[in-house]
């Protein structure tokens, strides 16, 4: 195939990047350090029905709706991915995020282990990461520092993050986030990675590598 075929059978298409952790391995920490590291990186918005947190936007940190809006959504089938969480449900909306990829603009999609299966199925090339906490002590800790749960939430989500734990081998990456800084720099590293592949990387140098190949 020449360069000529491959750059016009392979459009400029931003990067899926869908990032997966138990409840309080830190994965929104890092997440919103990334966004602020990355210009170039997108988050991808979802929607829940779950109330919000001190803080949060609307809009910004998820598109909060109630749940029967959520079931409307998923009779019209209008969720990429969709998942019920304790008593609460979270999904993505697939007509934005296509367009926003057609677009070139890379994003990243936040999600537990059973909206990112189900991602990876409408969007295999999609590239997934999951984020697991340096032991299941600290990652306690973490939970209870965060001053928002009961103990018995508590027992509820160690109890959950157990089973999430088991899904870390359906991700493409695995980041331990045992010193935040390190955690950090292997995202990046994993996204700067990505985008140096072969055909991602002549979609964007079409001109450069037509100069030097003389056509």
């Amino acid at each position: 195939m020449s360069f000529a075929d491959q750059s016009q059978s392979s459009p400029p298409t931003g990067i899926l990047f869908v990032v997966s952790a138990p409840s309080g391995a830190g994965k929104t920490s890092l997440v919103a350090a990334l966004l602020k590291n990355d210009p170039a990186l997108k988050l991808s918005v979802s929607y829940t029905t779950r109330p919000r947190r001190p803080g949060e936007i609307d809009g910004s940190h998820y598109h909060f709706i109630d749940h029967a809006r959520f079931e409307a959504m998923v009779a019209a089938q209008a969720f990429v991915e969709y998942a019920r969480v304790f008593d609460n449900a979270y999904g993505t909306a697939e007509a934005s995020l296509r367009e926003t990829l057609e677009q070139g603009q890379d994003l990243l999609l936040e999600i537990d282990w059973q909206g990112a299966r189900q991602v990876r199925e409408r969007f295999p090339e999609a590239v997934s990461i999951f984020i697991v906490p340096p032991s299941l002590a600290a990652l306690e800790e973490r939970l209870r520092g965060r001053g928002q749960d009961s103990d018995g939430v508590i027992r509820d989500r160690m109890a959950k993050a157990r089973d999430e734990l088991s899904h870390w081998d359906e991700y493409g990456y695995l980041v331990v986030n045992d010193q935040f800084e390190q955690a950090l720099a292997e995202l990046g590293a994993i996204l700067q990675a990505e985008r140096l592949r072969t055909l991602q990387q002549a979609a964007h140098e079409q001109q450069r590598l037509r100069s030097m190949l003389g056509g």
